[in-house]
């Protein structure tokens, strides 16, 4: 079959492939969508819980089955994408992105939207690796640095502004849509993301494509399904003994997925995760940091919605619109990143732990002296604190973490990357969700919500401690 010749691949045999301004933005597009899904359904849980007259488990599920499937299947789908190209699954991830929304503002019961939300995680999979890595093989230079720069941007932003919008759809009720619009939403724009990705965002693939790795990809999903669902389902399902079994398996299932990765990497194959990627310093030591920061961030954002609706009893809107000097102050202090990753290094990052610190400790401050009446103005100097240095280090470390790896491994090098960001996600809302609901009943939500704040204040020290071992110099 004759590929049909655009803008987007009309170039010289010997050029390498071109990410031009249309296709940064198009693919930086796709990268804010299933964020801010996976936290735009913060402030409407209530309201789908009264709706589809759903539990508290079933709505956990809205969120875990998201993320687990998200998860499980993202370095799966870097590798599909390495072997039948970039733009392909993109563009297939993007249109089945569109359906399985629209599947989810239209579903008519609890079980159907817990359906059609793993069925939305499975579709990011397909088309959130394919941003990294068509940016790592169609740029390079100062021009890579700057698409990097603006994907951290464009991830975190996305995780404040989701929560926001969140609040905004659910309280506008558009033509009597109610939650459903949170879903909906996203219709429209894939339909633009998939017309400019046809056009501007160019094909690329590993020139050395390998099999997809079938032990390797079972063990890696095994891995996380028996770590993630216990974790998120265990509290509001009472504990049962499958989520103790499931926990128990977890070291046993992981042992052997680095096992027999690390034998097909030695054995001259490509596994799904080549355990030698590892040997990459700035990947290895930025996944690690990367860990503490998505748990505290994604638990930190699951909190604040629950504590401003159910304890403070806000509606959606003020609850979202709460956090919206955090969302402004990232997106200034992240465009200045770059100039100063240049001239400092990656003692930025150092500095970014420690004013996240700051924000948070107002934070603190703000609800042991105002509860209960906690409202944007107490809120808002240790929020915007906490944006300055959130976005002083999410853009720079995933900049990082990709700055060694080849670009005949980009899919796998993004695949990794983001399943480890969303992995920490999901497990920032299991952990310290689980604990602070676990704590609410007992000691009252003011202290529960102080008590959950502190156990991440911890987690941000402990990131200010992994970045000194950052390399000095971010490429």
């Amino acid at each position: 079959m004759t590929e049909t010749v655009t803008p987007a691949t009309v170039r010289s045999p010997s050029a390498p492939p071109a990410l031009g301004g249309p296709g940064l933005f198009t693919v930086l597009l796709a990268a804010a969508l299933p964020l801010i899904d996976f936290f735009i359904v913060n402030i409407a849980l209530p309201t789908i819980g009264t709706d589809l007259h759903a539990g508290e488990a079933v709505l956990e599920l809205v969120v875990a089955g998201y993320g687990v499937a998200y998860a499980v299947l993202l370095v799966l789908g870097g590798r599909l994408g390495d072997l039948f190209g970039r733009r392909r699954l993109f563009l297939g991830g993007m249109a089945a992105f569109g359906l399985t929304s629209l599947a989810c503002g239209l579903a008519p019961g609890a079980w159907t939207l817990v359906a059609a939300r793993v069925a939305q995680g499975a579709s990011a999979a397909a088309m959130l690796p394919q941003v990294l890595a068509t940016i790592q093989a169609a740029t390079s230079g100062g021009r890579r640095a700057k698409a990097m720069s603006l994907y951290g941007a464009t991830a975190g932003l996305s995780m404040v502004a989701g929560q926001i919008l969140g609040g905004v759809l659910v309280a506008a009720d558009i033509a009597g849509t109610g939650w459903r619009s949170v879903f909906l939403v996203n219709v429209p724009v894939v339909l633009v993301g998939l017309l400019l990705g046809a056009r501007f965002v160019p094909e690329t693939r590993s020139q050395r494509p390998e099999p997809v790795d079938g032990p390797g990809t079972v063990l890696l999903a095994l891995s996380l399904l028996t770590l993630l669902a216990p974790l998120t389902e265990g509290r509001a399902a009472g504990w049962p003994l499958w989520t103790w079994l499931s926990l128990a398996a977890f070291p046993g299932v992981a042992v052997a997925f680095y096992a027999v990765e690390r034998r097909a990497d030695r054995a001259g194959r490509t596994p799904l995760v080549p355990p030698s990627l590892f040997e990459l310093t700035s990947l290895r030591r930025g996944l690690v940091l990367m860990l503490p920061f998505s748990v505290g961030f994604s638990g930190f954002m699951f909190v604040i919605a629950v504590a401003l609706q159910s304890g403070e009893h806000m509606d959606p809107v003020p609850a979202g619109l709460a956090l919206a000097p955090m969302a402004v102050v990232f997106l200034f202090v992240s465009l200045a990143g770059p100039r100063l990753i240049a001239r400092y290094g990656s003692r930025v990052v150092s500095a970014g732990s420690v004013l996240q610190a700051v924000g948070l400790v107002l934070v603190v401050l703000a609800a042991r002296r105002d509860w209960p009446h906690l409202d944007f103005t107490a809120l808002l100097p240790g929020v915007a604190i906490a944006g300055a240095g959130q976005a002083l280090q999410l853009p720079n470390v995933l900049r990082l973490v990709m700055s060694e790896v080849p670009p005949a491994r980009a899919g796998v090098g993004s695949g990794v990357m983001v399943t480890t960001q969303q992995s920490a996600l999901a497990l920032g809302v299991a952990t310290l969700g689980t604990l602070f609901l676990s704590l609410a009943p007992h000691q009252g939500m003011r202290d529960a919500l102080v008590t959950t704040l502190l156990v991440q204040l911890g987690l941000v020290v402990l990131t200010g401690l992994l970045s000194l071992r950052l390399p000095r110099t971010v490429g």
